[in-house]
């Protein structure tokens, strides 16, 4: 079972301070480039896996979706998500996304920043895959390979007193705890390499991979992202599954 680390009450007060959680999708900088890689919404069928405060969830009924399903292992996150959209169409469902099954057929499949909480990425892109329809698009973010090596991120200054991310065990994929609001938070790690395998031999075809980094007017609007062109800390992905079996 994943780790329930949003239900904790002072992880969950502490996260609901950041711009993301306070803001919903403005509040994301990576949001823009994510929202390029969607597939038109209009009719369409959205599953949101780890939906959180259910930003995204709302969103997709504002872009016409005609159905809206939002999952997560957290009871308090579900409960401020429902009181966020009181009233529209959207299904919340608290599960396990380790061993969440989803329910019927849908044409996108959508995920941010949750998979690398997941230990076993091959099952879960197994199940995305079978909930999808023909032409169905899977499109997530997670922590990128290299911020996530190392299970507390560290940075240093270089001989010319430049700053620069410390980066180690790369190469050894698994489990780290980290210390981000309360200590003690279960994720994984997973090489670049781990990641496209997997989708690849799920039977998806690959449309667009982004080592999301800010752009000038990013910069300029928010120097705290400054870091950020130092190492990337987002990874965005866009798959889908191709009309006629491979």
């Amino acid at each position: 079972m994943a780790q329930n680390i949003y239900d904790d009450q002072a992880f969950f007060e502490g996260y609901s301070q950041f711009p993301r959680s306070r803001m919903g999708l403005a509040g994301a900088p990576e949001w823009p480039s994510l929202k390029g890689m969607l597939p038109g919404l209009n009719g369409a069928r959205v599953l949101d896996l780890g939906c959180g405060f259910g930003a995204f969830c709302r969103w997709a009924v504002e872009q016409g979706a005609a159905e809206v399903v939002g999952v997560d292992l957290s009871s308090k996150m579900l409960a401020s998500a429902a009181e966020r959209g009181p009233g529209l169409p959207i299904a919340y469902e608290q599960a396990d996304l380790e061993t969440y099954q989803p329910q019927g057929k849908f044409e996108l499949i959508y995920s941010s920043l949750a998979v690398h909480y997941l230990a076993d990425f091959d099952a879960l892109c197994a199940r995305i895959k079978a909930a999808l329809v023909p032409g169905g698009a899977f499109v997530f973010s997670m922590e990128h390979p290299i911020f996530a090596a190392r299970g507390n991120p560290e940075w240093l200054s270089d001989g010319e007193g430049y700053r620069v991310f410390a980066l180690s065990d790369y190469a050894r994929e698994g489990e780290r705890v980290t210390n981000w609001v309360v200590d003690g938070i279960v994720k994984y790690h997973r090489k670049i390499s781990t990641i496209v395998t997997a989708l690849v031999q799920a039977g998806f075809v690959i449309d667009a991979m982004d080592e999301w980094s800010p752009t000038q007017a990013d910069l300029e609007a928010n120097p705290g992202l400054a870091d950020e062109i130092v190492r990337p800390m987002l990874l965005l992905m866009a798959v889908h599954v191709p009309q006629t079996k491979l």
